[in-house]
């Protein structure tokens, strides 16, 4: 999978469009340049005659001329696809953005109301956006060691998304026994067309050797709802039912394969800062229903600070908790990684 992941990155710099738009700031400097993206209200363009992608302050723009395919998401969770601009307006009226979806059907949007605007094309490559990230390290005094890698790879299309997100620890020392971890999350949503609704699906596969798990593979779905869409930030929630089968480590004890059907209650929060910090939190929680009163909880936090161009230092902290394992497991797994991560697309 991270071999795949490795050739994609790589290949999709290559498939880099014509740098012929245009942006015009309002104390009248005009850049031309591709414009790649737009969040928390920072502009993502790239330059021909500057290495890295350059980071634009939005409310400092007068006017954007584009010929490039983009989709373009409102504070109603309404996703647009085509061309964008924005037309010269009087003094006193909002700007606005024009995406023209066909020759004969175009919408104008207040600035304010747009929360991200990402590059798109009808070319399938084009369309992955991700990235990859490690860190390792060592203390003599103990001879430990522990490394971290992990990927992100996100297929975007106008009503839906799909990604996911591979994670692998190991940390050992002398003495103890090594301990791994690893995590494969598969997900996917589709808008609905009532404003702000989607439906989702997960996919779940971990394996722990802090709790003993072989293999725990959770499977689930349902409805969920963007509670707050702005351009600094995005929250929301789900709801649905999730079915689990856990097998664990029997040269540690033997226990049987375990089979829990679960209530499914889900969050993700992001929060940006100019071109600088980000997070990112998703949390679930599995009431079981197949065994009243037990509970399966799982978090994966990170925190991005932009060092350069496409790369950043982060900080993760995950956890996976169950407060009824089998006699002799362990309930929870958690801890903390950094290191250094590589963005790919439009990221």
């Amino acid at each position: 999978m991270l071999l795949v992941l490795a050739v994609l990155g790589l290949a999709l710099p290559l498939s880099a469009r014509d740098k012929t738009d245009v942006i015009v700031m309002k104390n009248g400097d005009k850049i031309t340049c591709e414009v790649k993206s737009l969040q928390s209200n920072t502009l993502y363009i790239s330059v021909d005659y500057i290495l890295n992608t350059i980071s634009v302050d939005w409310t400092k723009v007068e006017r954007v001329e584009s010929k490039q395919l983009f989709l373009v998401r409102t504070q109603d969770g309404t996703v647009y696809q085509g061309l964008i601009s924005t037309p010269k307006t009087l003094g006193g009226r909002p700007v606005e953005i024009e995406v023209l979806e066909t020759a004969e059907k175009k919408v104008a949007l207040e600035r304010e109301q747009v929360v991200d605007v990402s590059q798109t094309s009808r070319n399938l490559w084009q369309r992955f956006n991700g990235e990859f990230n490690s860190g390792f390290s060592f203390t003599k005094g103990n001879e430990s060691s522990q490394y971290n890698l992990g990927a992100e790879v996100n297929y975007v299309e106008e009503r839906w998304t799909a990604g996911a997100d591979y994670n692998s620890n190991l940390s050992s020392s002398t003495g103890s026994t090594t301990s791994t971890r690893n995590d494969l999350t598969l997900s996917g949503r589709r808008l609905l067309q009532w404003k702000n609704w989607y439906y989702t699906g997960i996919g779940d596969f971990l394996q722990s050797s802090a709790q003993g798990i072989k293999l725990q593979s959770t499977l689930g779905g349902g409805i969920g709802r963007n509670i707050r869409n702005t351009g600094g930030t995005f929250i929301t929630v789900y709801g649905g039912f999730a079915w689990q089968q856990i097998n664990y480590n029997q040269a540690i004890i033997p226990a049987k394969t375990q089979h829990v059907t679960s209530g499914l209650i889900g969050t993700s929060l992001k929060l940006f800062r100019f071109d600088r910090t980000t997070l990112k939190v998703n949390a679930n929680l599995l009431p079981a229903v197949s065994e009243p009163g037990r509970l399966h909880f799982t978090l994966n936090s990170t925190y991005y600070v932009k060092l350069w161009g496409k790369l950043n230092w982060n900080f993760t902290f995950y956890d996976n908790w169950d407060n009824r394992p089998p006699p002799g497991f362990s309930g929870s797994d958690y801890g903390t990684t950094s290191g250094l991560s590589l963005s790919f697309g439009n990221r």
